[in-house]
Order: structure tokens, then C-alpha cells, then sequence
């Protein structure tokens, strides 16, 4: 795969992720009357401009697995996760200061190296947190590239990459839909057509299963849902379909980050969602320089970008 496509889906996925970050919890109100344009310092997590977050980290730990092994392995990218969790590997600021619950709660379940790391994931129907959609982009990426396709095999291996973590099957599917939808971008449709094509096969894979209900929503309506109906919370439905609504509403990425931060709630999370897949879309050249500028190990993640596509 085109290293291109690699570089502009980690920075582009970093540099929402870090818009995100000062003002993550932030109430939607707020931001109407005091709206993020540009990379801000401190807020939630008193962090500087550009630093990002588990988002991303846990991206480019799955990116190093796969680029080491030349595969999937998935206890050794839970040993990354256990890497960063410990050691604050992977961050932009060399610690870490964020971490869901679900997500904690899997990783000290795989340290004690008693179960194999797909069966550490949740299953309880309140562990559906978007933690593991939020970086699963790479797993889609490796797939695609190295088999030309997500079908049937390929959407077990996103789910059982979603269970290291979250393994409910409502997040199982988010990922799922997500990789069907950016598995048309890939093969060249414009969003649009993208996510119509995508979502008419997640109801070929997922229309039997219950569970599926959950995402009625996203139909051939939901792009022109108003804003006040697109919720933005740490729900992965909800951080999915802000992530979506938002790319279907924009035609150009900075529009597209400020567009999905701005929602508030989640912010550093719907952010990476939709950044990554803006970056595939309008490539690292459409991400303003004055963001990159201060995106923290820019250097770093330009270079795990480049060992990634040569596995792809």
C-alpha cells in the first residue's frame, strides 16, 4: 500500500486526536461560544498543543506489531498495550494520562498472562466504550492491503482485534461497519458512495444479529440528521456515527476536524475516528501545517507510518 495512504491516515488520526484532547468532556454549548480553530494547550488534561492520546498511542502500538511480525499476532499486540500501560510506551510525551475503564480493565486481565489475549476483552453490555474502534484503523489497513478485500474472514480477524479489549458484539460490528466502509474508500468511492456500499454490506454480514438494531440509524437518511441529533459521547455507536456524520457533512479535512471537535463530549476519540479516515481521503498535504507543526513526534510517527506501508 501506498505509503501515503499510511502517513496520511496516522496523522491524520494524531492531529484530530490532539485538537481533541484540551477539551475532551467539554460540553457542545460551550464550544459554540468559544469553538476549537486551532491546536490548543492545557484544558482537560493540562498537556501541551499537539500532544495526543491512548488514541493514538494504541494505534501505533498495533502498527508495530504488525510491522515487526509481518502479521497479526495478537497476544504480541497485547503486549504493546501492556507496554504502553506500563511503561508509557508508545505516548506522545513518553507517560500516559488516559485510559478507559473497559480498556484498563482488559490489559491488567491479559498481564496475568493466565488467558490468551482475544478472550481478556469485555463482554458486559456496559463495557461498549469506543475504545477498541478507535484503533483499529491499522488492522483494516494490513487486511486490505495485503488481501484486496474485508469479507467474512477478515471481519472475524477486526473482531477478535476489537475483543483484546472490548468484545461485546456492539463494538465487535462498529468495527466491523467501520471496516467496510473505509474498505470502499480504499477501492477508490468518494464517502458517499463509501459508506452506502459499506453499510449495504454490514447488513449482509450483520442484518441477522440482534445486536444490529443498534445501528438503524445509518441509513441512506443519516447524513441529513441535524447536528443536535448526532450524540458524541464515549458510547461507540454514538462516537461512530459522529465520526461518519461528520465526514458526510465536509469536503475537506480541516473542515472535517473542526467540525467533529466541536461536538464536544469525546472529543479526542470522535476526532481520531474521523481524522484517520480524512487522512486516507485528503492525504497528509490537506492537514494545515500549523497543526502538524506542533503535532508532537510528528518525525516518529511519519517514520512508523513508512515501516507500516511496507508490510501492507
Amino acid at each position: 500500500m501506498d505509503a501515503k495512504i499510511i502517513r496520511g491516515m496516522l496523522l491524520g488520526l494524531a492531529t484530530c486526536d490532539a485538537l481533541g484532547v484540551p477539551v475532551e468532556f467539554e460540553w457542545r454549548g460551550n464550544l459554540k461560544e468559544r469553538p476549537v480553530t486551532e491546536m490548543r494547550a492545557f484544558g482537560t488534561w493540562r498537556q501541551p498543543a499537539g500532544t495526543w492520546s491512548d488514541d493514538t498511542s494504541l494505534t501505533v502500538a498495533t502498527m508495530d506489531s504488525i510491522s515487526r511480525k509481518k502479521r497479526i499476532d495478537y497476544n504480541d499486540i497485547a503486549e504493546n498495550f501492556l507496554s504502553w500501560y506500563d511503561k508509557g510506551e508508545f505516548t506522545a510525551n513518553d507517560e500516559r494520562f488516559d485510559v478507559g475503564n473497559t480498556t484498563r480493565a482488559s490489559i491488567l486481565r491479559y498481564s496475568r498472562r493466565i488467558l490468551p489475549a482475544i478472550k481478556c476483552g469485555a463482554t458486559d453490555d456496559n463495557t461498549n466504550g469506543n475504545g477498541s474502534l478507535m484503533r483499529i484503523l491499522p488492522a483494516i489497513l494490513y487486511l486490505f492491503g495485503t488481501r484486496g478485500k474485508i469479507s467474512t474472514d477478515e471481519l472475524k480477524i477486526i473482531h477478535n482485534i476489537s475483543a483484546l479489549t472490548h468484545a461485546h458484539p456492539i463494538s465487535k460490528i462498529s468495527c466491523g461497519i467501520y471496516a467496510l466502509i473505509v474498505a470502499q474508500i480504499l477501492s477508490g468511492k468518494n464517502i458517499s458512495d463509501a459508506f452506502a456500499d459499506g453499510m449495504n454490506d454490514a447488513k449482509t454480514f450483520y442484518g441477522h444479529d440482534t445486536e444490529f438494531k443498534e445501528f438503524e440509524r445509518l441509513d441512506e437518511n443519516f447524513a441529513a440528521l441535524p447536528e443536535e441529533m448526532i450524540y458524541s459521547g464515549g458510547y461507540v455507536v454514538e462516537t461512530l456515527e459522529a465520526a461518519l456524520w461528520c465526514l458526510l457533512n465536509t469536503n475537506d479535512f480541516k473542515s472535517l476536524a473542526l467540525k467533529v471537535i466541536n461536538l464536544g463530549g469525546d472529543t479526542d476519540t470522535a476526532g481520531a475516528v474521523a481524522g484517520g479516515v480524512a487522512g486516507i481521503i485528503y492525504g497528509v498535504e490537506e492537514i494545515p501545517e500549523e497543526w502538524l507543526n506542533v503535532l508532537k513526534k510528528r518525525d516518529w510517527l511519519e517514520k512508523m507510518a513508512d515501516d507500516f506501508a511496507t508490510v501492507c
